[in-house]
């Protein structure tokens, strides 16, 4: 379970990141994060490990004020709440191995981190990982040398190596063309279904939203605006996030392009309209 309660971000130059949030997630729930770019969305996820911390209220993971976390509470909370980037954040002249067996760095000594020094156990969990994205072909490859779609599959199999309860994806597909990115949200979906893991994925593209999650959250300004089952979302609640009309042709027949339900390419593109 995660609990925010009045929970608020202020940064030094004055600019409120999160207004009051008060928001309940159960465990093994599928939840997409929708909005602007600006919104919210990124640093409502990043709270959730502490890459960013609140400055007021209360954030819960299983019952314990996250925001109080010493540097050693930290570490134990990162290894439980695997995250995924847009970069992919790999090691880019490690093989794909290395990269994925460091989702054990959490329970492994720095001394035989250093020397590689993993157990049996560990190494296995990582090929089985990849096994799960169907990468394991790729185990002594340089991640380099990987596309951008077989990089993200290997941050998700490092993440499955550390075990989490919690996997949070920060525009996972942002940079994958539209074939890729139902790829990899296809396996992030199989892995939420098959071991229970609370997911929770920043999306730009409203029709992925609409295929993947089982509920909705759509945040403005800081708030969230909306938040509900996948099955009471429709055209106008769209438009009720994001502020403006949206192309009924698009939102029936769904995007060939994988572009937002709109007429503008990406969210940064309708963004700077209102500047």
């Amino acid at each position: 379970m995660i609990e925010f309660k009045d929970v608020s971000l202020v940064y030094q130059n004055g600019t409120e990141a999160l207004k009051n949030i008060n928001l309940s997630i159960s465990q093994g729930e599928f939840i997409v994060i929708v909005g602007l770019s600006g919104a919210g969305k990124s640093t409502l996820i990043r709270s959730i490990n502490r890459l960013v911390t609140p400055t007021s209220g209360q954030l819960l993971v299983d019952d314990d004020n996250i925001l109080s976390y010493n540097t050693k509470q930290l570490r134990k909370l990162r290894t439980k709440a695997g995250m995924i980037f847009q970069h992919h954040n790999l090691v880019k002249r490690s093989t794909v191995m290395k990269n994925v067996i460091s989702g054990r760095l959490g329970y492994t000594s720095t001394l035989k981190s250093i020397f590689n020094l993993y157990p049996k156990e560990d190494l296995q969990l990582a090929y089985e990982s990849l096994k799960r994205v169907n990468i394991e072909d790729k185990v002594y490859t340089r991640s380099d040398q990987l596309s951008g779609g077989q990089q993200q599959r290997v941050s998700i199999a490092r993440v499955l190596t550390q075990q989490p309860n919690i996997i949070l994806a920060d525009e996972p597909v942002a940079s994958l063309d539209p074939p890729t990115s139902h790829q990899v949200m296809t396996y992030l979906k199989e892995v939420n279904r098959e071991d229970k893991i609370t997911t929770i994925v920043n999306l730009h593209f409203i029709d992925m939203a609409m295929e993947y999650a089982d509920r909705i959250i759509g945040m403005r300004d800081g708030e969230i605006v909306f938040d509900g089952p996948v099955s009471e979302v429709n055209e106008g609640t769209f438009e009720d996030i994001y502020g403006r009309k949206i192309r009924e042709d698009d939102l029936r027949g769904g995007s060939e392009a994988n572009e937002p339900v709109s007429s503008f390419n990406t969210e940064d593109e309708f963004a700077q309209t209102r500047n």
